[in-house]
């Protein structure tokens, strides 16, 4: 079943939003837990750690895995290009085709994968907006793998909700948020939703 749709919590609108959907026997329940200053910071930050561990920009890449990685990276690099003065290249990565469910989806969804410059030898930096299971980032790898040979490879993410399945662990973390399993975590960016904002999604029966 799916969500019922709302509109973006404000700054000041911090707090749950209840929205009733129509023939359903439960409430959508959406806690902001992130506003866009919340996402501004968290990235300036991992942008400092990213330098500082890699002692600086040099040789290094950021791969946005699609679709709010792909922002994500972007705003990395240009946060970098600030701090530095350096410009890093950033990739698209599509994983539609390296997931490991994809024999049973009837028609993967397929985007462009991007590369502008060589992988090789580079430290190449994933970056996407919310680490799970860890399935996404091992396909992420796969595709990676099938451009070249980076010379290291790290895992830069907005959120971390646990619940790993594979033994994926991110270097970087804009906020780690503990979670129940039948929970949703959605990450709005202003490129691709009109706002940024993480929101807790639960769903609640009705009385």
């Amino acid at each position: 079943m799916g969500l019922t749709s709302r509109q973006p919590v404000g700054k000041e609108g911090r707090g749950e939003s209840l929205a009733r959907p129509q023939a359903r026997d439960f409430f959508v329940v959406a806690k902001q837990i992130m506003a866009a200053e919340d996402v501004r910071r968290a990235i300036t930050r991992m942008a400092h750690e990213v330098l500082e561990r890699n002692r600086g920009a040099e040789g290094l890449m950021f791969a946005g895995i699609h679709s709010r990685g792909v922002p994500l990276a972007r705003r990395l690099a240009s946060r970098v290009r600030e701090i530095e003065g350096v410009d890093v290249p950033v990739a698209a990565i599509d994983i539609g085709l390296y997931r490991d469910d994809v024999a049973a989806r009837a028609q993967p969804v397929v985007r462009s994968t991007n590369f502008p410059a060589s992988v090789d030898g580079r430290t190449v930096v994933l970056v996407d907006d919310v680490l799970f299971t860890g399935r996404t980032i091992r396909g992420a790898l796969d595709a990676l793998m099938d451009f070249g040979r980076p010379g290291r490879v790290q895992l830069v993410v907005l959120v971390d909700r646990g619940h790993r399945e594979l033994p994926v662990r991110a270097d970087y973390v804009g906020k780690n948020v503990p979670t129940a399993r039948e929970e949703e975590v959605q990450v709005h960016v202003e490129e691709v939703d009109g706002c940024d904002e993480v929101l807790l999604v639960t769903r609640r029966e009705g009385r």
